[in-house]
């Protein structure tokens, strides 16, 4: 059983106390890397200045207080000695909601499938397309102000084009014939969110991990740092940066249909989103704020925004909106509880079984890696 408290107990001492040296120069070099962006702060810090990029929360029209909510979603492929068990789930989680909110939230807030696949390696490629699927589907439905979505606008279409590929080789999958069948859903609530028209919703995506420069590439910043790591250090508590145009590849984007086709109709969409930096407090990393075109012109939605955000991460430790931190928590523990699922179905197969001997069922339904 793997002891959390212990992590090099089953290690060779060797190897443990060579990667612990190597680990300290590590450290030497990222403090390097570290102090020179420290040396530099005031320069970062009157560039934006100059350019009137960088602003305060209070200089925008405070707003009542936004519902909002956080959609996330995961997938789990266990790879058993017969089959292959697929699972993926999205789930949207409401947020600290304002005492004046009386609006009813329709039940079900989830989407889950889970499903027997033949072995297949791209398997996982197929079911991580269908929960972005879900995804999508339960954010156009969320009835909230503001709907935080995990990740970058381009992600879904990225995904979906890998999943379409996966697809196309394998159309015998099942699930790669449930992805076919919510394809239409997918398209409609992708456009509805990139276009993202209503003045009384905000879509916005909140990737955690990012290599995007805009303003580094802008004002000529070290390349050691994406943006977001540099504005960590550089923006105080309630800064933000104006609106910029995202960092977009030169070639169009495109999307694959299931039948084989190909439309480049979001590559407009998705060349045309904004960015926004915003740092409500000092115990949070800088959050990197996709939003569409209409609401990074206007800024009383900018404002809602804002306030939406500053009232969802209160508490020191959640390095995210809280409904995303939630969601997140809750659609990781799908690959933990997968065995569980996958013992309920051996469970009944034994029932179903005329004879005494499941011998069989038990080793076909059996992992084949060590750690199951």
């Amino acid at each position: 059983m793997e002891n959390k408290d212990q992590p090099f107990a089953e290690l060779p001492e060797a190897l443990v106390e060579e990667a612990l040296s190597k680990s300290e120069d590590v450290g030497k070099m990222l403090y390097k890397s570290f102090q020179e962006l420290h040396d530099n702060k005031e320069k970062v810090r009157n560039q934006l200045l100059n350019k009137k990029i960088l602003k305060r929360d209070s200089e925008l029209v405070s707003s009542d207080i936004p519902t909002t909510c956080g959609v996330d979603g995961s997938y789990a492929v266990e790879r058993l000695l017969a089959i292959d068990l697929v699972a993926c789930a999205g789930v949207a989680v409401e947020g600290i909601v304002p005492p004046s909110e009386k609006r009813f939230w329709e039940n079900p807030r989830h989407k889950v499938f889970i499903q027997p696949q033949t072995h297949n390696p791209d398997t996982s490629v197929i079911v991580r397309g269908l929960m972005m699927e879900m995804e999508m589907e339960l954010a156009v439905k969320a009835p909230h102000d503001i709907v935080f979505l995990d990740g970058s606008f381009s992600t879904p279409l990225i995904y979906m084009n890998q999943a379409i590929n996966s697809f196309l080789e394998n159309t015998n999958l099942e699930v790669g014939k449930k992805l076919k069948e919510d394809f239409d859903t997918f398209i409609s609530s992708y456009k509805e969110i990139l276009k993202s028209k209503r003045s009384d919703k905000l879509w916005v995506s909140v990737p955690k991990y990012t290599t995007k420069r805009e303003l580094g590439e802008e004002f000529k910043w070290p390349s050691n740092y994406d943006d977001r790591a540099v504005l960590t250090t550089i923006l105080n508590s309630g800064e933000f940066t104006l609106p910029v145009p995202i960092d977009s590849p030169q070639q169009p984007w495109h999307l694959k249909f299931p039948d084989g086709k190909t439309a480049t109709e979001f590559d407009s969409l998705l060349k045309n989103i904004y960015v926004i930096y915003y740092k409500p407090y000092k115990w949070i990393p800088a959050l990197r704020l996709e939003i569409a075109p209409s609401a990074a012109t206007n800024l009383s939605q900018i404002g809602v925004l804002l306030q939406g955000i500053r009232t969802q991460c209160v508490t020191p430790g959640m390095l995210e909106p809280y409904p995303l931190y939630l969601a997140d928590r809750m659609v990781k523990h799908l690959s933990k509880a997968l065995p569980s699922f996958r013992q309920a179905a051996t469970r009944k197969m034994m029932e179903l079984q005329q004879d005494e001997d499941v011998s069989e069922i038990f080793f076909g339904m059996h992992g084949y890696r060590t750690d199951t």
